[in-house]
């Protein structure tokens, strides 16, 4: 191969190579942004562990449709209260 074949060869894969990292980086960016939401609220559980963990605790022992209620009742007497 001459020079200038593997010059114009070289610049094809470049330009491919240029496409491609584009299209990555474009089908990438839902995800990236998935994470950061996910690693924003595990920053917020290691500030508060021991709330973390009330929390965890709470979901074991009484379920999420038994918290779920109690959250309505809470909620729905705060709105009452707050009037």
């Amino acid at each position: 191969m001459s020079d200038q074949t593997l010059a114009q060869r070289r610049q094809e894969l470049v330009e491919r190579s240029t496409a491609q990292r584009a299209e990555l980086f474009t089908h990438a960016e839902p995800l990236v942004r998935k994470a950061a939401a996910a690693d924003r609220i595990l920053g917020k559980l290691r500030e508060y562990p021991v709330v973390t963990a009330v929390g965890v605790g709470a979901v074991v022992l009484l379920g999420t449709r038994r918290i779920f209620d109690l959250a309505t009742r809470i909620l729905t007497i705060y709105a009452l209260f707050r009037r």
